[in-house]
Parts: structure tokens; C-alpha cells; sequence
């Protein structure tokens, strides 16, 4: 099952990652929504994070990474409020609501 953005089909995987990396907004907002997420400033400084570092490495950081870096982008950040951003897991559910592919192994770099 793919996700529809402006009329048209993006491919996905067996785990509903995108095949290809979209870098829209409105791939965002679509996934989000099906995933049950209502975004907020912090989710949108994730993505662009997440992206950011897709962009640069060519893959996402694992959760440990993630967590060190996103603490200077959101005062206070720990591991607790990146779980309530993204319940499934930050590293990998933050991915597939970038838009980005599945990322490796436990979760990036």
C-alpha cells in the first residue's frame, strides 16, 4: 500500500516506508495522519532533522545519535518526549513520517 500526495501513487515497502525518499510537507501531514500523529513544532524539527541527515549520510542515525543531536534542537529533550512524539519509535517511526526509506539495521548510523 502506497500513500496518494497531489495525485500521485508513492510506493512503500512491506513496513510502509516510502521506496524513495519525498521531501514534501504534504507527504508529512499524509503520513502522520494515517500513523495517528498530530504534528507539532517538535515533530516538524524532527523531520527536518531526520532529513538533514538522510540528505548528508544517506541513511537516518539509530536512536542513540538521534537522541544527542536532537537534545540542542529541543531544550529538555530525552528519550521520554521523543517516545511521545513518536510512540513507535523515534528513530523509525520518525523515518517513514520524513518520507524517508527504512532505515538500517536498528535504526541508522
Amino acid at each position: 500500500m502506497g500513500h496518494t500526495v497531489n495525485g500521485l501513487e508513492l510506493e512503500t515497502d512491506a513496513d510502509g516506508y516510502l521506496v524513495a525518499p519525498d521531501y514534501s510537507e504534504e507527504i508529512v501531514r499524509v503520513i502522520a495522519q494515517a500513523e495517528g500523529i498530530e504534528l507539532t513544532e517538535d515533530h516538524w524539527k524532527i523531520v527536518q532533522y531526520l532529513r538533514d541527515q538522510y540528505k548528508e549520510h544517506g541513511q537516518t542515525p539509530n536512536f542513540r545519535n538521534m537522541l544527542k543531536d536532537v537534545a540542542a534542537l529541543i531544550p529538555g529533550c530525552d528519550s521520554k518526549a521523543l517516545y511521545d512524539l513518536f510512540p513507535l519509535g523515534p528513530a523509525k517511526q520518525g523515518a517513514r513520517v520524513a518520507g524517508l526509506p527504512k532505515p538500517f539495521g536498528k535504526g541508522g548510523y
